[in-house]
């Protein structure tokens, strides 16, 4: 298996370079040059395996220059029972007929973003064993909440690397801020900036690309690489979980091997959706893709319409990992849909850059609606939401589940598809107390701290308090750092003492 760019298609390199270089040189984002093809005999033959079986069965056909040594130290690393507080790792809950939740959250940051990040740093060290020569590896996130946490917690003294974290300092939810600000580890920093989730991964992706601070970089036998859904490592680990929501589905006799499903997902840097996406082109019967965007519907406008235009008012939500304007992954989808056409991929990339906008062909856009619908949820209708599915099927839900929850019903209600569905569910509703509690009760909740929210969430709803969230309660704030998006370069120096 080689990878090549989405703006340069002559390149190939292996799976260790491209997930320890994280990044092509030009800006592309590496991608599978041919997928693998599973079979309904090889699905069925999953069934009857444990997660971290289906898990190497997947992640095997990718990552053809590791070692079956390899792979099980990875795999095994990643999804051991001390980490997940549910056997099942990611377990499949039916709420009511066709309506099923697959739970993402059961690690150690309460957030779907550790199905990858427990993963990605031991794809990280062996392959950087393969070809960094023996470098440190500087991992730079952007973060809009989750990933920013399930980064810090995979990569904490993991020997040979450093792990900086940026997140917008009003744009994560007190629970997430506190989970970063309080992080464990000597090789971690984390530094809040004056802006939002956008301005932060934009300014990233310049600090990955920028010549003067690489060769700094250089002089310490240190190179970059990133924890984002941009980097192929922290993409790949999310396509094994639809394998194995289908087996569940399977495994519980509410489908039969061959039949088609329906996938919502709540997204905002297209990375889980695009998953589901590689899943269904390897011959998971996936029928439709459903994009669950909140306020910021940037990607419904364009799975609606074809023009991407991020020229649009920003709103702070109660869904903060979905505040975001810039869709990088997008970039992915493009590329596969338009016959890998990376000459169009960088010109709609320039046009993003330079304009704000692009807009697709009308071809290529009906390519991607015949595969994708779309929806979009406003603040009241996720707190609506939210009470109906706890008071009709005690089902609590965080924030942006609701929002998967609400676009799924919508979608039924005007296309009477209703065939079994899986719905992704990113967090466990105590990363986002204060939004969940008015959602559910009329209680007064303005005097009480963070964890007096939790506590009398625990109380109303019965929902066992998360043992990472229970004792976040006595840690200490290690990391105060702010600034603005133009500061992030030298402060990436002061972090890195160059």
């Amino acid at each position: 298996m080689l990878y090549t760019s989405t703006r340069d298609k002559s390149i190939r390199v292996s799976a260790a370079q491209a997930i320890a270089q994280g990044i092509s040189n030009e800006g592309g984002l590496f991608v599978p040059v041919e997928l693998p093809s599973f079979t309904a005999d090889k699905i069925k033959s999953m069934v009857g395996m444990s997660y971290i079986d289906r898990a190497k069965t997947v992640l095997r056909e990718f990552l053809t220059d590791f070692t079956e040594e390899e792979l099980n130290y990875c795999v095994e690393g990643a999804y051991a029972a001390s980490k997940f507080s549910s056997d099942k790792i990611a377990p499949t809950v039916n709420v009511a007929g066709n309506k099923n939740v697959l739970e993402l959250w059961h690690g150690p940051t309460c957030a779907f973003k550790d199905m990858a990040l427990q993963l990605l740093p031991y794809l990280m060290t062996v392959s950087a064993k393969k070809t960094a020569d023996g470098k440190t590896i500087v991992i730079l996130v952007a973060t809009s909440g989750d990933t920013g946490k399930a980064a810090l917690e995979g990569f904490k003294d993991v020997d040979n690397t450093k792990i900086l974290v940026f997140y917008p300092v009003d744009g994560v939810s007190p629970m997430q801020k506190l989970q970063m600000t309080t992080q464990e580890g000597c090789n971690v920093a984390v530094c809040a900036i004056n802006g939002n989730f956008d301005d932060a991964q934009s300014a990233v992706k310049s600090i990955f690309t920028n010549e003067e601070i690489k060769n700094e970089l250089e002089k310490k036998n240190m190179m970059f690489s990133s924890a984002n859904s941009i980097n192929w490592g922290r993409l790949v680990p999310q396509i094994v979980y639809y394998f194995s929501t289908y087996c569940d589905l399977a495994q519980s006799g509410k489908i039969s091997i061959g039949d088609e499903i329906n996938v919502v997902v709540p997204t905002g840097n297209f990375g889980n959706i695009l998953a589901g996406y590689y899943a269904k082109k390897m011959g998971l019967p996936i029928k439709t893709l459903v994009c669950a965007s909140n306020t910021n519907n940037v990607l419904t406008d364009f799975l609606k319409t074809g023009t991407y235009n991020k020229n649009r008012d920003f709103y702070t939500t109660t869904s903060p990992s979905m505040d975001i304007l810039i869709s990088s992954n997008l970039e992915r989808l493009l590329y596969h849909m338009s016959g890998e056409d990376d000459a169009m991929v960088r010109d709609l990339m320039s046009q993003l850059s330079a304009k704000g906008e692009y807009t697709v062909s009308d071809q290529l856009i009906a390519e991607i609606q015949s595969i994708f619908d779309a929806g979009y949820t406003d603040e009241n209708s996720v707190d609506a939401t939210i009470k109906e599915h706890f008071d009709k099927y005690k089902y609590l839900c965080d924030t942006h589940t609701a929002v998967a929850v609400k676009v799924y019903d919508e979608y039924v209600k005007n296309t009477r598809d209703d065939i079994p569905t899986v719905i992704d569910s990113t967090a466990s509703p105590y990363k986002f107390c204060a939004s969940v509690l008015n959602a559910i009760t009329d209680e007064d909740i303005s005097s009480m701290d963070e964890f007096d929210m939790v506590g009398e969430l625990n109380r109303v709803s019965g929902v066992v308090i998360p043992a990472p969230i229970a004792s976040l309660k006595d840690k200490t704030v290690r990391f105060t750092d702010v600034c603005d998006k133009e500061d992030m370069s030298q402060m990436v120096f002061k972090l890195l003492d160059l």
